[in-house]
């Protein structure tokens, strides 16, 4: 193999086009709502990890589990960077009728950019949360919550955190 590039390979770099069965593809019996998503601190320093809450609700007449899906899309980077990554999953049983709030981190080396070495830039970030990637056109109703979040500081190699 001599081209390394993950164009077109990876639900990271699909460009325009969608995979056929992206992450978290499937069905269920019932049906969630997301909401109250909370990003904190909305500003932080390049090294600083990011605290995420959000509200999960099975709104359907049956229990279910749903697998709680973060990206992280960088606004801006001075090196090429995927459309999106995943940073977080977790699986969840609710009830029908219930909700449950989830936490999650998002830590710094997840935000890592390559550049020659891993390296922390300052920016503006957006984080998704939902049960399926941004932008899919899913089977069955779904949604995909979004907030955004600032980095300030300066550039920084990854190990001088």
């Amino acid at each position: 193999m001599e081209n390394y590039t993950m164009e077109g390979r990876t639900y990271r770099y699909y460009g325009r086009e969608a995979p056929l069965y992206p992450f978290g593809y499937g069905l269920s019996y019932t049906t969630f709502r997301y909401r109250d998503l909370v990003l904190s601190p909305p500003v932080l320093p390049v090294c600083a990890n990011l605290s995420v809450s959000v509200v999960l609700e099975n709104t359907g007449p049956r229990d279910g589990e749903e697998v709680v899906q973060l990206y992280l899309r960088w606004e801006e980077s001075s090196v090429p960077v995927p459309r999106w990554q995943l940073v977080a999953f977790r699986r969840v049983a609710v009830l029908a009728g219930r909700e449950t709030k989830l936490s999650f981190q998002v830590l710094a080396e997840q935000r890592a950019v390559w550049a020659q070495d891993w390296r922390l830039e300052p920016g503006t970030f957006t984080l998704f949360a939902g049960g399926q990637q941004p932008g899919q056109r899913p089977r069955v109703p779904s949604e995909v919550l979004s907030g955004r979040f600032s980095v300030t500081g300066t550039a920084r190699p990854l190990r001088g955190c």
